[in-house]
């Protein structure tokens, strides 16, 4: 049975290993993947400051995700899955859990970026593509901006 945690310090360690691995999943080569460790490495403050939550399986961690506030909103900063549990529902799962965080935190929509790989996941669960945004991890890459709107 699955249920979702608020992250705790502790646990810094295990979302860094699965955000590593999840993006690492899409085949990117050695260098990519150094600068991803660099712009996207989860903090014992980044837990403490953002609502940052995990979702659990017995004694699996199989995923996280965390909400940021910007001048532009609220934005999606992580969400993977351990590669491990991709393809098997989990994410829907936790896509579900976000939604009813969302929902109770008056959260009215979000948006976030993402990899071109990880795009049909987000447009299946609704997210809408508005736009292209320049990558932090390699010139001239440009990734997909979708938004979410919560009904």
């Amino acid at each position: 049975m699955c249920h979702i945690r608020a992250a705790r310090k502790h646990d810094v360690d295990e979302l860094n290993r699965i955000a590593c691995e999840s993006e690492a999943y899409w085949g990117y080569d050695e260098k990519f993947m150094e600068r991803f460790k660099e712009v996207y490495r989860i903090t014992e403050d980044f837990i403490c400051s953002n609502p940052t939550f995990i979702l659990v399986e017995g004694s699996h961690v199989i995923g996280f995700y965390a909400l940021i506030e910007t001048h532009e909103g609220t934005e999606l900063e992580y969400f993977y899955i351990d590669p491990r549990f991709i393809g098997k529902g989990y994410g829907k799962k936790m896509w579900e859990r976000l939604i009813d965080y969302c929902r109770e935190a008056g959260v009215k929509s979000f948006s976030l970026v993402t990899s071109p790989q990880a795009k049909g996941f987000y447009e299946r669960m609704g997210a809408v593509v508005v736009g292209e945004v320049e990558s932090l991890l390699r010139e001239g890459r440009r990734i997909p901006r979708l938004r979410y709107e919560i009904t």
